[in-house]
């Protein structure tokens, strides 16, 4: 049996997987919301639904091979009409933090690459201001410690993510910081600080990105178009 927020994930992803229209190109998000997305995609596949997905974590691409959602990559094609994804944070101007699965990297790229970026989450990723969760901020391996030391220096508390006791990889064999900077009241101004940083990769910051976000609540979704 589904708990209450599952229960709204379940909802805000089949709503989102119903908007995608028949020929598209389709940028699929991660984590357990975009589960249930890529679950109906699959769905309205074997009714004859025609797209072609990019997966941004190897976790999504085996659930679109599970469901039968047929994949494309940026070799194949210029551009991709929608991206579908979740968020750990999503503020009341639809700024977001994302990366809290550690696929921050794939998951901008895909959204860049998209005329429409929609988020679906439940409703308790919705905030005020975003902050309360720590922002996932991906670094190379190689000098870590360095890049660190000048996130500090912004003003934050950090921790060198680890996973069973060892030091967390992305897909893309990088290290990821969870920073916590308290409330951020300007991302875009944050995220650009620690873009300038040599050795960060990617923020999980997302600012003025989203078109659509589409929140499941217990019986019904709310939308909220930006």
């Amino acid at each position: 049996m589904l708990g209450e927020k599952d229960i709204g994930k379940k909802l805000a992803g089949e709503q989102a997987a119903n908007e995608v229209q028949d020929g598209m190109k389709v940028g699929l998000g991660s984590g357990s919301t975009v589960y249930w997305m890529v679950k109906r995609l699959g769905e309205r596949v074997q009714q004859g639904l025609k797209v072609e997905g990019i997966p941004s974590s190897n976790q999504t691409e085996q659930w679109a091979k599970e469901f039968g959602v047929p994949l494309t990559d940026f070799s194949q094609v210029d551009y991709l009409d929608v991206t579908i994804d979740g968020a750990d944070e999503v503020d009341e101007n639809l700024n977001l933090i994302k990366g809290g699965g550690g696929a921050l990297f794939r998951e901008k790229v895909i959204a860049e690459a998209a005329k429409k970026f929609v988020i679906i989450v439940d409703q308790s990723k919705v905030v005020t201001q975003l902050g309360a969760y720590p922002l996932p901020v991906e670094v190379l391996p190689f000098g870590w410690e360095m890049a660190a030391k000048s996130i500090e220096a912004l003003g934050c508390a950090w921790k060198l993510r680890r996973r069973n006791n060892e030091i967390f990889v992305t897909d893309n064999g990088n290290y990821i910081l969870d920073c916590d900077f308290g409330m951020i009241p300007n991302p875009e101004e944050l995220h650009k600080q620690l873009k300038m940083i040599v050795g960060v990769v990617e923020t999980g910051l997302f600012a003025n990105m989203a078109d659509k976000v589409i929140i499941g609540g217990q019986e019904t979704t709310k939308t909220i178009e930006a």
